[in-house]
């Protein structure tokens, strides 16, 4: 019998959004991860809010929703308020009920900003990997390194000489003052038939040819994002405006420990390595390993390393490198040379998923603030299948 196809709406409707998510959905384990290592924030979250004013968007919630956006890969805060109005998964996660309203895009942005700074995000990703349920995956003796390039939120043509920035002939520049003077219309000479006046309309994005011009970091700068630095990582490839993202790996389960976003520069990821083996083990008198490509095999890095009780397990260059048979004998080495490669499988979920393919942020603290939550994100996205949840 053919059903009918008639709309009868009800005069009341209980919706219970728990009943609503799967029993064995991979956010309902991510979800309780979350809330219990934002619990363990919370003496840091009032420690940033007065008593008095107007009530703000719960830091928890904000969190929250910033996450969902990098795992489900919405692009904007705009379409993330827009989604959140009927989609009940995202209600759920973030905490918000079936009737509560969605926050205002730019409110959202406002509260966002002052919240997720790059210090903040990195306490967010330190109470995940403090969960009693994650701490356990984690290895205290074996790590990885490495970095990779994060495209700035600026044009290349947006590259100029710091001495003087002058505007172009296709920039209509700021409209006349009140005290300028009024330009004399120009003077019409009488004729019988007067031709139809057609606007001389410029391309916005007009061509620039670079050829033969030279450019670098110390004689131009991005009216963009100054922050950003023209770099390549590698000969062949065009250079770009960009930051460099890294990222420090322990080798057990290859989540994350320790993430970082620094200017683009040559020395930038041997200088971030140091730092972020110092802040995760500091003063640490065990014999910890630390696997990188040969972009870190250099004499002083080496010679840093080994003062720290860390053993150089670097990927050695085919000429004048600074490891040797005292290291490459063991059988760790080869070990860790197979485990490090395994770092470029966050940095290629955050590029796909997460947006790090290009920040849709500017300077370098708001891009750094993202980067540490996108490598956050995808460990929580990885936990489900670890945990076995």
């Amino acid at each position: 019998m053919r059903g009918s196809d008639e709309t009868s709406g009800s005069l009341f409707s209980y919706v219970d959004l728990e009943a609503r998510i799967p029993a064995r959905h991979p956010l309902r384990k991510i979800r309780q991860v979350v809330n219990d290592a934002l619990v363990s924030l919370d003496a840091d979250f009032e420690a940033l809010y007065t008593d008095f004013g107007r009530p703000s968007i719960p830091p928890e919630r904000l969190i929250r929703a910033s996450l969902i956006q990098i795992l489900f890969s919405v692009r904007s805060e705009r379409q993330l308020m827009e989604q959140m109005e009927y989609n009940l998964l995202f209600r759920w996660f973030v905490g918000l009920g079936i009737d509560d309203p969605v926050w205002v895009p730019t409110v959202f942005s406002k509260n966002r900003d002052r919240l997720l700074t790059t210090d903040m995000s990195r306490k967010v990703m330190a109470a995940i990997l403090a969960h009693r349920e994650v701490a356990p995956l984690l290895s205290d003796d074996h790590f990885s390194v490495d970095g990779t390039l994060v495209k700035a939120w600026a044009s290349i043509k947006s590259f100029q000489p710091k001495a003087s920035v002058t505007p172009s002939d296709d920039d209509p520049g700021d409209p006349p003052g009140p005290d300028s003077p009024a330009e004399d219309p120009p003077e019409q000479t009488p004729s019988d038939t007067v031709p139809m006046l057609r606007p001389d309309r410029q391309s916005r994005n007009a061509e620039v040819n670079f050829r033969g011009e030279k450019r670098s970091n110390a004689t131009h700068v991005s009216t963009t994002d100054p922050d950003a630095r023209l770099y390549k990582k590698s000969p062949g490839t065009g250079a770009m405006l960009c930051f460099i993202g890294h990222a420090l790996m322990e080798n057990r389960s290859g989540l994350i420990v320790q993430a970082d976003l620094t200017r683009a520069c040559g020395h930038a990821e041997r200088r971030a390595a140091l730092s972020m083996i110092h802040a995760h083990s500091p003063g640490s008198t065990r014999q910890l390993t630390l696997g990188a490509d040969r972009g870190y095999d250099s004499a002083g890095f080496v010679r840093d390393l080994r003062e720290a009780c860390v053993t150089p397990h670097v990927a050695r260059k085919s000429r004048h490198s600074a490891i040797d048979g005292r290291t490459t004998r063991h059988e760790g080495y080869a070990l860790s040379q197979k485990h490090r490669k395994r770092i470029e499988e966050p940095f290629g979920w955050g590029k796909t998923v997460g947006g790090l393919a290009q920040t849709v942020y500017r300077g370098v603290e708001r891009v750094g603030a993202h980067y540490v939550l996108t490598m956050a994100a995808s460990n929580l996205a990885r936990l489900p299948r670890l945990l076995g949840a």
